[in-house]
């Protein structure tokens, strides 16, 4: 059945694909299953695929699987709806001028991206083109094949003064209420224009749009690397300039703002962007990929090592952005090109108390407290055992082997019976500092500094809690962030992948803003803590941390994962995972309470998680492009 999804792929390496038969061998103890398989693929595709992936701009291990392209094709807007958005009006019709910088354009890309923004399904645009060329025949190209039309404006520049500036004279000209960026090689899909509009019209108070985007060959005949975002992102902006193409935005906050900044040539965007998000009412994101990046040896879509600079201009882009804020910070470079880590500077010395459950286990727990013991460079903190049920002679006398070594431990002791709400909220009653630190006892720190990371978000006003990157010991990923309906209730990002690897986006490599985090190690205020009501008791043992990050996302605090604060984490070890099937009793009140969330917070399950994007399938931790793998049943978890 051709309708049917398998519940598994098989990935053959471009190179290697000839169309030749190929057969499929299933062997298991019950008998061998063998069936012939045809591939079929265009010379010409598979020709361009392998010189891409020979000169490296393509790398075929990470490449999204190949069935992207035909994915991009298969959802392309059909011509009967884009005749319809031609007859579509809005209550609010602004103009949107495209500013596009020429630079010794090459003739067919000039024409690809002219004809991508004349040909837009909403017509209330102008095309402006500030040329710095060296020669004549691009300005020559322009006039004989619009010059009739009274939508493309046409400068040529007196010299080239760089990317910056050029663009610069571009928005001049511009006579829109929206200014939209491109660059001269790309292109634009024939309905980006009218979904911009359509996403200024949502709300009064849009200043910025941004859409998702691709990349395309050289070509353009393969789609390739899609770049599905989530929505309005400031830590991950901060990590990494993801919003890039398209980026549509009033021509007030323009005036706000200022134009590009030479300065910043190279990440001359990043910096704009920011500088616009900055002055920003409200950020819409169009979850469509409606930009499409040519990549070229050239360009930093091809080959990122060709504009080293850009990456330090990046950089100091971002700590200009801190700068301007008042915010004290400082922003290094990852071994990621492009992408950042900001250090927040803990202001003074608060006590932070780490508050952790426990029973029995006590060489975990030890394992667990000699790393924050030993490894932890902050030391203003304090430890809260909660003690509930050991019966094993060991973990009293390592209790009292910890009160008499260490003057900062408590043991209390919660003699009710196991709830993971209830006990966490008489910890942080009991606290004595002003940040709370919910830790798990099976957790062992791997990042020194791990406090301080989380400490210097968790002081931002705009924050209401920080999470961090858990590992399980083999070095694969437990815990990088929680995306809301993955799984069917909540599910970890990337959950079993190296976290070695580079992951879609960055998005397990970046600190972010999240929907939530995992309490197995999450800082708070005890303040924020307190005032939105602890954890609710009614969720026992799962989705209690889930639970207090959307009543945090609810007061319009933002919940951060710090990926750059790191521990180890030997999952569910005290007392078992609820998962297990074979624990009739612990798999119905996980799904109880994964029902209790999915009703409490519809709009997210309805909706979608707002940090996902909805072109990704949910049933997956790794960002694979949705519906090329079977769906799941939400009950079944």
């Amino acid at each position: 059945d051709p309708n049917r999804k398998s519940g598994f792929n098989i990935k053959i390496p471009y190179e290697t694909i000839e169309n030749l038969p190929y057969v499929l061998r299933i062997e298991n103890p019950r008998g061998v299953l063998s069936c012939d398989l045809n591939i079929e693929m265009d010379p010409a595709k598979r020709k361009e695929r392998r010189d891409l992936i020979r000169a490296g701009v393509i790398s075929a291990p990470d490449e999204p699987p190949m069935e992207y392209d035909d994915w991009m094709r298969e959802h392309a807007v059909p011509e009967e709806e884009r005749e319809r958005q031609r007859g579509e009006h809005f209550p609010q019709e602004p103009v949107i001028s495209v500013v596009i910088p020429l630079y010794n354009t090459p003739l067919n890309y000039l024409q690809e991206i002219c004809d991508s923004v004349l040909n837009q399904t909403y017509g209330k645009l102008e095309l402006c083109l500030a040329d710095g060329s060296t020669e004549d025949r691009v300005g020559a190209f322009i006039k004989e094949h619009y010059g009739d039309d009274p939508r493309v404006r046409y400068r040529r520049l007196e010299e080239n003064r760089g990317i910056s500036e050029n663009t610069n004279e571009a928005i001049r000209m511009a006579e829109g209420d929206i200014i939209m960026l491109a660059d001269h090689d790309d292109t634009l899909d024939p309905s980006a224009c009218h979904e911009i509009v359509k996403a200024f019209n949502s709300d009064i108070d849009v200043d910025i749009v941004y859409t998702d985007e691709d990349k395309i060959t050289q070509t353009g005949n393969i789609y390739y690397d899609p770049n599905f975002k989530p929505d309005f992102n400031l830590d991950l902006l901060r990590s990494n300039n993801y919003i890039c193409h398209i980026f549509a935005v009033r021509r007030m906050v323009v005036q706000m703002a200022g134009l590009l900044r030479s300065e910043f040539d190279g990440a001359q965007d990043y910096d704009f962007i920011l500088r616009c998000c900055e002055q920003a009412r409200s950020i819409r994101h169009v979850p469509k990929a409606l930009y499409h990046w040519r990549a070229h040896m050239d360009s930093t879509a091809g080959n990122p090592e060709s504009k080293m600079y850009a990456y330090e201009n990046g950089r100091r882009a971002v700590a200009a952005h801190y700068e301007r804020l008042g915010i004290p910070a400082r922003v290094e470079m990852t071994q990621y090109w492009g992408r950042y880590r900001t250090i927040f500077e803990v202001q003074g010395n608060p006590l932070v108390s780490i508050i952790i459950p426990t029973r029995d286990h006590a060489a975990d727990l030890r394992r667990c407290l000699d790393s924050v013991f030993g490894k932890s460079t902050y030391r203003n903190f304090e430890v809260l055992l909660i003690e509930n049920g050991s019966v094993e002679t060991e973990t009293e006398a390592y209790y009292r082997e910890l009160t008499e070594k260490h003057g900062n431990v408590r043991i209390l002791r919660w003699t009710e019976p196991f709830n993971y709400s209830l006990i966490n909220n008489f910890g942080a009653k009991e606290a004595a500092g002003e940040y709370l630190l919910f830790l798990n006892n099976d957790t062992e720190v791997i990042t020194p500094d791990w406090i301080e990371e989380m400490l210097g978000h968790a002081q931002r006003a705009d924050v209401g809690c920080v999470g961090a990157k858990l590992l399980y010991p083999d070095g694969t990923i437990q815990h990088a962030g929680v995306i809301l309906g993955m799984g069917g209730a909540a599910g970890h990002m990337f959950a079993g992948l190296s976290s070695k690897v580079f992951t879609y986006g960055g998005r397990a490599n970046s600190t972010q803003d999240l929907s939530a985090v995992t309490a197995a190690c999450m800082m708070t205020k005890k303040s924020v803590f307190d005032e939105a009501g602890g954890f609710d008791p009614e969720y026992q043992v799962a989705f209690n941390d889930v639970d207090y990050c959307l009543k945090l996302r609810e007061k319009g605090l933002l919940v951060v994962e710090n990926v750059f604060a790191e521990l180890m984490h030997d999952e569910s070890k005290t007392r078992g995972s609820d998962m297990a099937r074979d624990d009739d009793e612990k798999h119905r009140r996980f799904l109880s309470e994964a029902e209790r969330l999915r009703n409490r917070w519809p709009s997210y399950f309805k909706d979608g998680d707002p940090y996902f994007n909805p072109n990704l399938e949910p049933n997956r931790s790794d960002f694979a492009l949705k519906g090329q793998y079977p769906t799941g049943n939400p009950e079944d978890l």
